[in-house]
């Protein structure tokens, strides 16, 4: 069984039970962007974890020891066709300089970590329109010289 074989399970699941990443996120006690990513294979779970999803999904309990595992990430798009994925690649095309100037600014020669990360999707009422709301958190990492 392979980290793509679990996901198809978890989609299919999800969709048969018609469940929400943020009703599955609570039941194993994680975040929706954690759950959901790691669900994708982008990150390990830990073992409590794998066991608590695959008890709410009812996979086969082979798939925890899968979920557990560390992934390989690799994207095999260099730009991304997906109109809603694209338009992250746009704003860190357009931003991306800027966010770097100011994190620098403010931190110091550094980055913002995506492995002691985490980010919130909210929805927020706006009279031109709802408004996507992305926040993200990164531990600070400065560049050490050598």
């Amino acid at each position: 069984m392979t980290k793509e074989d679990v996901t198809a399970m978890i989609l299919s699941a999800k969709k048969q039970a018609g469940l929400t990443w943020e009703g599955i996120a609570q039941s194993i006690d994680m975040s929706p962007v954690w759950t959901h990513s790691a669900a994708m294979g982008m990150n390990a779970m830990p073992a409590d974890k794998a066991q608590a999803l695959v008890q709410a999904l009812a996979l086969p309990q082979e798939a925890a020891a899968v979920l557990e595992e560390s992934p390989t990430k690799i994207w095999e798009q260099s730009v991304p066709t997906d109109p809603c994925i694209y338009r992250f690649y746009e704003i860190v095309g357009v931003y991306g300089p800027t966010l770097k100037a100011l994190i620098q600014e403010k931190f110091g020669d550094g980055i913002m970590s995506a492995i002691d990360f985490d980010m919130q999707v909210t929805r927020v009422e706006h009279p031109k329109g709802d408004r996507v709301k992305v926040e993200m958190s990164g531990k600070y990492l400065s560049y050490n010289a050598w």
